[in-house]
């Protein structure tokens, strides 16, 4: 599969990298395969600066990983607080007190 993969990536054609597949990228990465979460993210960056790739939010999908990393929360607790950032909402419903790490948001719970 490596090898179809890289291929693709070389054929130089543009893909698509969706938010939900980048996700299902780190959980892999992370549950199954046991990588740290500090590589995770630097390999997920990678993927996100390849040339041939392309994504809907870039900025947003970066800060997720860099909440990731920092703030040691789920992937998707830190979409969820990159995306309340970049929309200006700032606060976020959630039972998760996790979030309260992330200076940048408020978490009200419901």
């Amino acid at each position: 599969m490596a090898a179809r993969a890289t291929a693709a990536l070389a054929s130089g054609e543009p893909l698509l990298l969706c938010d939900l597949v980048l996700a299902e990228c780190v959980y892999v990465l992370a549950s199954v395969y046991e990588v740290p979460r500090g590589r995770v993210a630097q390999l997920m960056r990678a993927a996100l600066a390849h040339p041939g790739i392309r994504t809907v939010d870039t900025p947003v999908l970066l800060r997720a990983l860099t909440i990731y990393e920092r703030e040691r929360l789920a992937f998707a607790d830190a979409y969820l607080a990159a995306q309340a950032e970049a929309t200006g909402v700032g606060e976020v419903l959630s039972f998760d007190r996790a979030l309260d790490r992330v200076g940048t948001v408020t978490r009200r719970e419901p």
